[in-house]
């Protein structure tokens, strides 16, 4: 089955939804490589820190509001080259200001006049905080785009099991039967959320560009403070900045946190799901390990899980980290020191990038087991299919009377052991309503899903046909 799964997820397929029109299937990619890591490094920061100082530049010269030959200088000076991480360090541990220190080192690398309209009238929060808008907005659509891997490796897989009966659970008891791929597209379609959510949390990172100075006001930065703002966000491909103030606020900061939180919850729930479903007394699951790899140092016998724990960890830390975020959006007055915060956005951003990485490599490794599946259909004897009889019989009698009759057949075979093929044949009231061969086409699980596979279908097709208007890298 791994095979069949690994050959799906890897070349473009066309895959035909049962009754309708082919959709294309496009071949998911590896997911990256620590990309969201790469977006937090203090090189990666200070390089969009330059981006915001030449584009506040830009933005005040086209305004009139400094000389246009000290913005073009600022901006040939504004790049990594110009300012090495040591020289920042070095700088900073003098100064012990890293806003001053990184300016401190940009101004060697203009003429004293440029130098004099650095950074005019502006103030560290405003940078340091536009310039974290534009690694989240990195930071979302690198976690889009994993998602979107996910969301195809999650398709594959059902599309493959779309009428795989399995038994449905509810409240940890065998409820009805269901399908694989009915199970799977719970995940397809919350994945699929997830994506929208990201969406919507990008279109407010990209109102929020802001330069509105010291206490929100644009006190120091002239009377063409808002067209200088709006103009900065156009520089930077942001869009229109909101209007209020909204450092003290941070709520677009916790929203990003919380919405990583969430999509945290969600796979630790999945890797809950693949560690309950490949436990010894289930074994309908199981994920494979890597060539080499031991399960147990004592058991030779076990195929302990690991993805599907690592799932469930992280699924716990980063909620945590999380709220720490949320607590920012209560600050004192019109400004606060919120820079400590940030640290626990960069460090759950990479272990939410983390997270989604082992689930790929989970869904990737997962074994199914129908045969397994079909075994653990058949454990209750046939009782799983009692609201079936019911349904029959109810075209003889009345439901309640149905219902009561099922309860007390139930009830005794708790007490024998009977099959409920046994039961009903012992029941006259239901021998003298249902036949034998009518008895007998009531009691195939696989034959009483519902829609389970119709279901996975359309929830493919809506995922497949949402990709088209995703965001990009």
């Amino acid at each position: 089955m791994i095979a069949v799964l690994r050959a799906v997820t890897a070349a473009a397929l066309a895959w035909t939804v049962p009754g309708g029109p082919a959709l294309a299937r496009e071949a998911p990619p590896p997911l990256s490589a620590l990309e969201i890591a790469a977006i937090f490094t203090p090189d990666q920061l200070n390089a969009r820190v330059l981006r915001v100082e030449a584009a506040l530049a830009r933005a005040q010269a086209e305004e009139g509001v400094i000389p246009q030959s000290a913005a073009d200088a600022i901006v040939r000076a504004a790049v990594p080259q110009n300012i090495p991480l040591a020289e920042i360090e070095a700088e900073n541990a003098v100064v012990r200001h890293r806003m001053v220190a990184l300016l401190n080192v940009l101004r060697r690398a203009l003429d004293e006049e440029s130098a004099s309209y650095l950074h005019y009238g502006a103030t560290t929060v405003d940078i340091y905080d536009t310039a974290l808008m534009l690694q989240l907005q990195d930071s979302v659509l690198a976690l889009i785009d994993d998602l979107r891997t996910i969301e195809l490796q999650l398709i594959a897989l059902a599309a493959e099991h779309r009428a795989t009966p399995m038994i449905g659970r509810t409240l940890g008891q065998h409820a009805l039967p269901i399908t694989f791929g009915k199970k799977l597209s719970v995940w397809i379609g919350e994945n699929r959320r997830h994506i929208d959510r990201l969406h919507g949390l990008l279109a407010r990172i990209e109102r929020s560009a802001i330069m509105k100075g010291a206490v929100g006001s644009y006190l120091g930065l002239g009377p063409r403070a808002m067209a200088v703002e709006a103009r900065l966000a156009g520089h930077l491909g942001l869009e229109p900045p909101y209007e209020d103030d909204w450092h003290s606020s941070r709520d677009v900061i916790a929203e990003y946190a919380l919405v990583c939180g969430l999509i945290a919850r969600s796979w630790s729930r999945f890797g809950q799901e693949v560690f309950l479903l490949q436990s010894t007394d289930i074994a309908e699951l199981e994920e494979s390990l890597p060539a080499g790899a031991v399960g147990s140092s004592a058991m030779p016998h076990k195929t302990n899980p690991s993805l599907s724990e690592a799932l469930i960890h992280r699924g716990r830390v980063i909620p945590r980290q999380a709220e720490v975020v949320a607590d920012d959006v209560i600050n004192f007055f019109e400004r606060d020191n919120t820079s400590r915060p940030i640290t626990q956005v960069e460090e759950l951003s990479m272990e939410i990038e983390l997270q989604l990485r082992d689930a790929s490599r989970l869904i990737d490794r997962l074994e199914v087991f129908p045969a397994r599946m079909r075994a653990n259909l058949d454990r209750s004897q046939g009782w799983i299919l009692s609201q079936r009889v019911v349904f029959a019989l109810s075209d003889h009698m009345p439901r309640e009377e149905a219902e009561a009759l099922m309860r007390d057949l139930a009830s005794d075979a708790r007490e024998s052991g009977a099959s409920l093929s046994d039961a009903m044949a012992g029941s006259e009231a239901v021998t003298a309503v249902l036949s034998a061969e009518a008895r007998a086409a009531l009691l195939d699980p696989a034959s009483y899903v519902g829609l389970a596979a119709e279901q996975t279908d359309a929830v493919i097709a809506a995922a497949l046909r949402a990709r088209d208007g995703d965001r990009r890298p």
